[in-house]
């Protein structure tokens, strides 16, 4: 009997019989998540109900030395929550409760497979909501937000999911149940795990801040001949000092997908559509709106429009909201890229797009959140096609090539995972990367938490060695210790 059966048959004494998943039919249902390039049927899929289910098969697993992998409602982009098909997926959907709810004192308490979106419905009637809103907030669920720091269309006003959790209870790699808050002294173990993407435990709850809902709400819909003349756009609002909830652009192509997907009705002929969106108190809206609105007009709109009412506003957002999964009308298959830029630097980042796309004969699809130069092209191409698969998955590294010359990065909000940890060294030198492999293994010795993930070359603790030999300089130094 192999080590993974044995670790099976205990977790089945562990668990309710129906919480372990061992039928190869129903494993394949969680072979990938969002970005489905990426595919491998796990191990054995365990479903806990609850934190203490969770302690108790990641103990078994740092028992018999058998990876693990924390999985939400799958909708991640990177290969993030990619199982292991010598390990146990942690798939937390059924830990789904809102554990309390404190108006006065403005936050929620929610288990991790609460969707997002939820938790704004559970205190809408109350005046509040929750800030982060990834375009997947119906589906996706706080504990991934929470491994990947997710974003959303408002974030450039309101920030990540890191401004908005409070406190965490986290299931460490060797099984022990702990909390971290804000409010501890000493390192930031809050802000560490936020974004970890699950290489440093499991979130089994989460404490997130409620936000007042703002007195007025104005969303406009603006429409371009070029991609260009929008981007001149976004740069003189920010200029003008206006800080909109939302700014977010579509080039036609991704229009073409948003049509014929929802038919979210934008004006025919556009080369590009910007969506901006302003909130606060209702004087400070309108004044902002007449300066948007005048932008707009003076880089080359030929039609603005603005939502008289929630369901207009719902109309406009819907082809934003619809873009990743709509093109799935337009092409075979596609690859989601997630790189960042400086807001001056998108122009030229985007020619460099178009010109990739006449050197790899693929077409790109571009959609982002235009204030903070955080771009999401969609690569486009045909995977029954022999090698079209391999030129699109080139034409992604050398987007994020683009990026991280104009001073970006190469993820804004999807994560690493293991879809862009070749990239790492492209940003980062091998001293940086084995910096923070060293936080890493302070949390996870063993390197049993989503092993293979965010790191190129695993070393300093238990997974494979890669480059480095010997001693790292720094714990030769005494200014590390290696486990």
């Amino acid at each position: 009997m192999s080590t993974l059966e044995r670790l099976t048959a205990r977790l089945g004494a562990a668990l309710p019989p129906e919480a372990v998943i061992t039928d190869p039919v129903r494993l394949r249902t969680y072979e990938c998540d969002g970005l489905t390039y990426h595919r491998a049927t796990p191990g054995v899929v365990v479903l806990p109900e609850t934190a203490e289910q969770v302690a108790a098969v990641v103990r078994l697993c740092a028992e018999f030395g058998v990876p693990f992998v924390a999985r939400g409602s799958g909708t991640g982009l990177s290969g993030g929550a990619l199982p292991r098909t010598d390990g146990v997926l942690i798939v937390t959907s059924r830990m789904r409760r809102i554990l309390e709810i404190d108006v006065a004192g403005r936050r929620a308490v929610v288990e991790p497979g609460v969707t997002n979106l939820a938790i704004t419905e559970a205190v809408r009637d109350q005046g509040y909501y929750y800030a982060p809103d990834p375009s997947s907030q119906q589906i996706c669920s706080i504990g991934g937000n929470v491994a990947e720091n997710s974003g959303g269309a408002h974030c450039l006003k309101y920030g990540f999911t890191v401004n908005h959790v409070l406190a965490l209870q986290v299931v460490t790699p060797d099984g022990e149940i702990v909390e971290l808050s804000e409010q501890d002294a000493g390192y930031d173990l809050l802000g560490a795990f936020i974004g970890s993407e699950g290489t440093l435990g499991i979130a089994t709850a989460i404490t997130v801040r409620l936000s007042r809902a703002p007195e007025a709400v104005t969303t406009l819909l603006a429409a371009f001949t070029d991609i260009e003349s929008g981007g001149q756009a976004v740069s003189a609002v920010i200029a003008e000092g206006v800080v909109p909830a939302a700014i977010e652009m579509m080039d036609a192509l991704a229009i073409e997908a948003a049509e014929a997907a929802v038919h979210c009705g934008y004006p025919p002929g556009a080369g590009a559509v910007l969506v901006v969106e302003l909130d606060g108190p209702r004087a400070e809206v309108e004044r902002q709106f007449t300066a948007v609105e005048r932008i707009c007009r003076d880089t080359g709109a030929f039609e603005v429009r603005v939502a008289a009412s929630a369901e207009e506003r719902a109309a406009i957002w819907k082809g934003r909201k619809s873009a990743f999964a709509a093109v799935g009308r337009i092409s075979p298959a596609y690859i989601v890229q997630d790189g960042v830029v400086p807001r001056t630097a998108l122009p030229e980042v985007l020619a460099g797009i178009d010109r990739l796309q006449d050197e790899y004969g693929i077409r790109v699809a571009n959609v982002f959140h235009a204030g903070d130069g955080n771009l999401h092209p969609l690569v486009l191409f045909d995977d029954s096609v022999p090698g079209e698969g391999e030129r699109a998955e080139a034409a992604s590294g050398r987007i994020l090539d683009l990026c991280i010359e104009h001073g970006g990065s190469i993820t804004g909000e999807h994560g690493v995972g293991v879809d862009k940890a070749r990239y790492m060294p492209r940003m980062f030198t091998p001293d940086d990367l084995d910096t923070m492999q060293l936080v890493r293994c302070a949390f996870d010795p063993g390197g049993l938490a989503n092993p293979g993930k965010v790191f190129p070359t695993p070393r300093l603790c238990g997974e494979v060695p890669g480059v480095r030999r010997g001693v790292h300089p720094l714990v030769e130094a005494g200014l590390a210790e290696q486990f």
